[in-house]
């Protein structure tokens, strides 16, 4: 049972997040509790994204954002690295096929340098011909790391300022959110991490400053449409006050 979720209705509210963030987290898990190795774990994962990702953009939630791959999780076998970049791939082949179909908009946030060539190609290409889309748009993170992100915007100020385009006294948070990955997109609303951890692991770190979290056992390749919507339910019911009172 996710925290605080009081409601067990699986209809869809009325009020929907205008941006939801999704950790998929427990692929290993899964798959050990099968007696099957991690990466059949991450093909299951890989395969209930799809469906997430589908689902939100037919109920006509405009903007989500999943953690795919964090700078982390290089720390990882380099089996089980290789399996991920390699159902990364898949994905970017048949995202490609289907832009049209989805319309939706795909924008691959983190550190895409240390990645393949091949890869990269892929991503830029898919960025380039689904800029176009005015469906939901898909923040995929890859190689993604919160500090990472915000070590980068810091980079990225400190050089305007030394370029004298920018005086430090006029730095604001508005100058830091636009000079991180998601810049010109609303922060998310909700965030959801299955599987039974309580953190956010280096994820959004900056933009979650007012997200509503929702947690939940179930590891993510069993996490369903029906949890989903439980998690929709329960954000609905929430009163959201942003520092003030109502």
């Amino acid at each position: 049972m996710g925290l605080f979720n009081n409601k067990k209705s699986n209809e869809l509210p009325s009020v929907l997040p205008e941006h939801i963030a999704i950790i998929m987290d427990g692929n290993g898990r899964w798959a050990k509790k099968r007696g099957l190795p991690r990466t059949a774990g991450h093909k299951r994962g890989a395969n209930n994204f799809r469906t997430i990702a589908n689902y939100l953009n037919e109920i006509g939630v405009k903007y989500m954002t999943f953690y795919a791959f964090s700078t982390e999780n290089w720390k990882r076998s380099k089996d089980e690295v290789d399996t991920i970049m390699e159902l990364f791939k898949d994905y970017l082949n048949e995202a490609l096929d289907r832009l049209n179909e989805t319309n939706m908009r795909m924008i691959f946030i983190g550190d895409k340098s240390v990645l393949t060539d091949e890869l990269q190609a892929l991503m830029e290409r898919i960025e380039t011909e689904s800029a176009k889309n005015d469906g939901t748009v898909v923040n995929m993170a890859i190689n993604y790391g919160g500090r990472q992100e915000l070590t980068f915007a810091c980079k990225e100020i400190a050089q305007r300022v030394k370029n004298g385009e920018l005086n430090p006294e006029d730095i604001t948070e508005d100058t830091i959110s636009a000079n991180i990955f998601t810049k010109d997109q609303p922060d998310p609303d909700l965030i959801i991490r299955p599987s039974g951890e309580y953190r956010l692991s280096n994820f959004l770190i900056w933009q979650s400053a007012y997200s509503e979290f929702w947690f939940d056992n179930v590891l993510w390749p069993d996490f369903t449409i029906k949890d989903l919507n439980r998690a929709l339910n329960d954000y609905a019911n929430r009163q959201r006050r942003f520092g003030g009172v109502k």
